[in-house]
């Protein structure tokens, strides 16, 4: 009987130390939850735009001043600040040339990516066509395909076809190199769209291209969206494909600053402004697009 006692005393206990558990767990959550993790965070995302702020002030220094103190020298001389740089920017040729490029390359490699890969990621999710699933096992092997390996071959090709050194032949490569994600990810979002809807377009005699417009390409905005930042950045960021496949005349940003700091290392209030318009255009696109991005995010998470 005093054994029974005790079991049952211990599994009455049980209850309670679950209780306790919960009680702790809830207690932690609302910690976390709490309006001094929120601080935290906002601490967190100052510290990481001190570099842009950072850049920001020395690109409105003089070459002397940025010489002579760091660029929080300016809180207490504010009269350090001009504009004189961004002047001489304006008037370096390599640089205006080269940011002209850089749009010239980003733009129509992050339009042609989300238009093409919009279409090809509808077609494998609800189109019916012959070796369907092997073509779309070949994209995703794509994915694992490292850039590094597609350099030189592509080099040669573009060399024989008269591409290589021209903006075309950079753009073709993000492009290519940008696809296989594409389609794998809209592929993905398209195929969770209810059938039952695409079957109701049908009956009401829209077409293929008609459904894709008017129905999948609404529902797909935070998908397309998200992908569309994702490219944006990785073209405008790239200094590695540029190296390989751009000249003089076709050079983005990226390899125009690092130029000249190989060439002419002391005009450093030329590279300043350059860099931090160079940083502030992705910057400004993210956090425009920012509301678009989560909602891609999450919904795919959901999903």
């Amino acid at each position: 009987m005093t054994v029974h006692a005790g079991s049952l005393t211990k599994t009455a206990s049980a209850p309670e130390v679950n209780t306790a558990r919960r009680s702790l767990g809830s207690r932690i959550a609302g910690v976390v939850s709490g309006g001094a993790v929120r601080v935290l965070l906002l601490l967190v995302g100052l510290f990481w735009l001190v570099p842009t702020i950072g850049l920001l002030l020395s690109s409105l220094r003089s070459s002397e001043d940025m010489n002579g103190s760091g660029w929080w020298k300016v809180f207490s001389a504010p009269s350090q600040l001009t504009v004189d740089n961004y002047q001489k920017l304006l008037e370096n040729s390599d640089i205006t040339g080269s940011l002209l490029n850089t749009v010239l390359i980003t733009v129509p490699a992050t339009l042609l990516v989300v238009v093409i890969g919009s279409l090809a990621g509808y077609a494998f999710a609800w189109m019916e066509f012959p070796g369907r699933d092997w073509w779309f096992l070949g994209v995703v092997g794509l994915l694992v395909v490292p850039v590094q390996v597609a350099l030189i071959p592509i080099a040669e090709l573009f060399g024989k076809i008269g591409l290589f050194g021209s903006v075309a032949g950079v753009v073709l490569f993000h492009v290519g190199y940008g696809l296989p994600f594409a389609v794998f990810l809209l592929r993905n979002f398209f195929a969770e769209i209810p059938r039952e809807l695409l079957e109701a377009a049908r009956l009401d005699g829209a077409g293929e291209l008609r459904l894709f417009a008017r129905v999948v390409m609404p529902l797909g905005g935070p998908a397309i969206a998200s992908l569309g930042i994702f490219q944006f950045l990785w073209v405008w960021n790239d200094m590695l494909v540029a190296l390989v496949f751009s000249d003089s005349g076709s050079q983005p940003i990226t390899v125009a600053l690092q130029t000249q700091v190989r060439q002419f290392g002391n005009n450093i209030d030329v590279l300043a402004p350059g860099a931090f318009i160079s940083m502030v255009i992705p910057l400004a696109v993210f956090f425009a697009f920012q509301r678009q991005f989560v909602s891609g995010v999450m919904a795919g998470a959901v999903k």
